[in-house]
């Protein structure tokens, strides 16, 4: 679920999402993805926010990651399970040596720091292989499947999800 600006500077935020899980939303399948520059608006605040929301069992990931100027002192302290490289690093990672470092480096961090690391925009094979060897964990792109309704959604996840006859 992508949270906005506007949501993560109320104060009641945490209330919100604890309203949200007690009117039928399960937290072990529930991450909350908030851009790496709005992270680092209020850090001391959201560490506090997202600290309270983890306690709650939501996962928590930075999304468009590359693309702030997040503190590495803070990403530490960062109640945080997972990174999402920025499409934009994917999308030239293979053509562009500077990108392709950029890549390596945050997959490599994310180890480091025992987080999952999800890649954007993976759109070919030589993409998902490169970040593959990497290490990378998951995958966003259309090279795995391209926006769909949530009934066409249902179906994939029964499809995949029952017993081979």
């Amino acid at each position: 679920v992508n949270v906005s600006a506007v949501q993560l500077r109320k104060r009641d935020f945490v209330d919100t999402v604890a309203k949200a899980i007690d009117s039928g939303a399960v937290p072990p399948g529930i991450d909350l993805e908030i851009t790496e520059t709005l992270l680092m608006e209020d850090v001391e605040g959201n560490i506090r926010k997202l600290t309270e929301v983890r306690g709650l069992g939501i996962g928590i990931a930075i999304d468009d990651f590359g693309t702030g100027y997040s503190s590495l002192g803070y990403l530490a302290k960062l109640p945080v399970q997972t990174i999402k490289i920025d499409r934009s690093f994917i999308a030239t990672m293979l053509n562009n040596p500077d990108s392709m470092t950029l890549v390596q480096t945050i997959i490599s961090l994310a180890h480091s720091l025992n987080m999952q690391v999800v890649a954007e925009g993976v759109e070919n094979q030589a993409q998902f292989d490169f970040l593959s060897a990497q290490g990378c964990h998951e995958f966003q792109g259309y090279l795995l499947a391209r926006p769909m309704s949530t009934d066409a959604m249902s179906l994939l996840l029964r499809e995949r999800n029952s017993p081979p006859a």
